[in-house]
């Protein structure tokens, strides 16, 4: 039986904006749970499914994605596993991977992919037989990650690197809800995208309900999300900006983004 067959994804909320995710098998009884923003959601969250924690992958250093990990590794022994470049910022961390590395936990063959730019630690983690990616905070659905610790060159060619790297139909899970406000926002850069405005009415019918707007895929970012965009011509003219590369037209959408 493929992995994909005994699968369970369960995804719920933290703090305020924040996602927890869990990944099962019911066939090993693996368990993985993707940041820990709050260790009481992921307790609540394991005895409702009646599961046990047996690895933790951490995406990057932000207090709203670790600041429960040291508790929910205390009580359930889970190993954690993390970015190199988190070293001295995780004491948790029992392993750590830079790009490219490969984690086996259980039956799920796990793939790090260093996308820095809205940290220099940030790592996307991808499982291929089953067609899942958890982006932290560096690709959101219709946005992306402010750029703290990196540059917009360096972003850019994080999410670049995560358009070539997963497939169109990858299930794409990240650290936050914030698809309402980006799908706003997104529709200044690109009224007239048909992709972009069929979303944006199927997020706001969805959060009138308070229902999630993820999982995403990476075929509906790539055709609504104005960051992943930068590239095509049609966004370059929309800002008054043809013939500047990629990088300068991502540039200035996060700058917008940050001052909007």
């Amino acid at each position: 039986m493929a992995v994909s067959d005994t699968t369970q994804i369960h995804q719920f909320t933290c703090l305020d904006a924040n996602f927890g995710v869990l990944v099962h098998d019911t066939e090993s009884g693996t368990t993985i749970a993707f940041d820990v923003p709050h260790a009481g959601a992921y307790e609540q969250a394991l005895e409702e499914k009646g599961w046990k924690l047996t690895h933790i992958l951490i995406t990057h250093h932000h207090w709203d994605h670790v600041q429960g990990l040291g508790e929910l590794k205390q009580k359930t022994g889970a190993r954690v596993i993390g970015p190199e470049r988190s070293r001295q910022k995780i004491a948790e961390l029992d392993r750590t991977v830079e790009d490219g590395d490969g984690v086996l936990c259980g039956p799920y063959e796990i793939t790090a992919i260093a996308t820095p730019g809205h940290t220099l630690d940030q790592i996307s983690w991808y499982i291929p037989s089953i067609g899942f990616a958890h982006t932290g905070d560096t690709l959101f659905s219709l946005g992306c990650g402010r750029v703290f610790e990196g540059d917009m060159e360096m972003m850019w060619s994080s999410l670049s690197k995560l358009a070539r790297k997963l497939p169109d139909d990858t299930a794409i899970y990240c650290g936050h809800e914030y698809t309402e406000a980006n799908a706003r926002f997104a529709l200044t850069i690109e009224p007239e995208n048909a992709d972009l405005k069929a979303r944006a009415q199927e997020v706001a019918e969805l959060r009138s309900r308070n229902a999630p707007t993820l999982p995403t895929t990476m075929a509906r970012e790539k055709a609504a999300n104005p960051f992943l965009r930068a590239a095509e011509p049609t966004v370059a003219a929309a800002l008054g900006m043809t013939g500047k590369s990629a990088a300068e037209i991502f540039a200035e959408i996060r700058t917008r983004k940050d001052n909007a």
